[in-house]
């Protein structure tokens, strides 16, 4: 059984101030050059070790949920498509899950063609399923790593596919929107796009949004332009179901109100903060768990610009919270690859397992997770 590491209990506050502590003394000559033959005092070195270890000490950004109070990972990882990654997934009107592979070939040889931006088709259970590539001219992109399209968000409302795609400037940077109204066999591509946001993510509600809890579609992004970089927050917008292509009819959540209320905004720069993780916010991917009623956002950062490397798993009652933590770890014990997905399609009737999709080992990625629960 993996427990929540480390605990929960830190102020996201300290654990910045630690981080940087932690950057200024990498810039130090080595510890012993400082400790031997004792330069400076006992009492010094033992504050310069313990500041050498602070990244393996810092905490989850939230306290540990109450509702999901444990989480096991299956032993065996199942894995397809070498060569691919990213994998945004969500569950369609005709019962499968469509998904978007990235540098890759995705579930065909590598004797085709190697994609920025592929389709594909996913068909069973989680433990037997079978991926198929979807050739699409209009939706499939070329380039490596940055300077080619790339989805980070899949979503089919009301039998609409759209697609989140980053590097939108084919330079790391800004996210576009696509759709479909085929099942992914042809797209429209809109003539915006987010200039401020790297990362956009939709949050999945069932087949064909069938579990919505209104009459929005929303979006989820770490605050910042680029794809690659962390940061310490991310954002959520949200827009009319039947509007989704349309620049103008986003709004943008600001803060709750002292009476729980969340607030929005049409302008973009007054946005606010829907989650928070000082030096730990990238890749992310938020899904609706329906039977226990609870958001799970999933969360990863490889720390490539000097923040937190880690992995997690939070929950809550509403999309602007407010979170706590399920899972956290800066290393688990399989390499959680680029992004990590929970396909709605994949949990189970009465919310208590689960199966990850992620781009470990650079492939289609999948892992069993079953949740402890508390009591109602």
């Amino acid at each position: 059984m993996h427990h929540i590491k480390n605990g929960t209990g830190e102020r996201p506050e300290s654990v910045k101030s630690l981080q940087v502590i932690h950057r200024l003394l990498k810039h130090l000559r080595p510890l012993h050059q400082w400790c031997h033959p004792k330069p400076l005092s006992a009492l010094v070195c033992a504050i310069l070790l313990f500041c050498m270890t602070l990244p393996a000490l810092a905490q989850a950004p939230y306290p540990r949920s109450s509702v999901i109070t444990g989480i096991e990972w299956g032993v065996i990882t199942i894995t397809k498509a070498p060569g691919s990654d990213n994998w945004p997934l969500t569950w369609v009107d005709d019962g499968a899950l469509y998904t978007a592979f990235g540098d890759g070939w995705g579930f065909e040889t590598r004797n085709n063609r190697k994609l920025s931006l592929g389709l594909a088709r996913i068909q069973g259970p989680a433990h037997s399923f079978v991926g198929e590539n979807i050739s699409s001219p209009s939706g499939e992109q070329k380039g490596d790593g940055k300077a080619g399209k790339k989805a980070s968000g899949l979503l089919m409302v009301d039998g609409v596919l759209y697609m989140w795609t980053r590097n939108a400037d084919q330079n790391g940077r800004q996210c576009q929107l696509a759709w479909s109204e085929d099942n992914a066999q042809s797209w429209q591509w809109s003539t915006w796009k987010f200039a401020e946001f790297g990362y956009c993510a939709f949050l999945n509600f069932g087949m064909n949004y069938s579990d919505a809890r209104d009459q929005y579609v929303y979006t989820y992004s770490p605050d910042t332009p680029s794809a690659y970089r962390e940061t310490d927050t991310a954002v959520l917008a949200r827009v009319p179901r039947h509007k989704v292509a349309e620049n103008d009819a986003y709004e943008f959540f600001v803060r709750v109100d002292a009476n729980g209320k969340a607030i929005w905004t049409n302008r973009v720069e007054h946005r606010g903060a829907v989650f928070r993780f000082p030096g730990g916010v990238n890749r992310l991917d938020v899904t609706f768990n329906a039977p226990l009623n609870r958001y799970l956002l999933t969360l990863r950062s490889r720390a490539r610009a000097g923040g937190v490397d880690h992995f997690g798993i939070y929950d809550a009652p509403t999309p602007w919270g407010p979170w706590t933590t399920v899972f956290f770890t800066h290393k688990w014990d399989v390499d959680p690859g680029e992004s990590q997905h929970i396909p709605s399609k994949w949990i189970s009737t009465d919310g208590h397992t689960l199966y990850l999709v992620f781009s470990g080992n650079d492939s289609f990625s999948v892992r069993k997770a079953v949740l402890t629960v508390a009591p109602r």
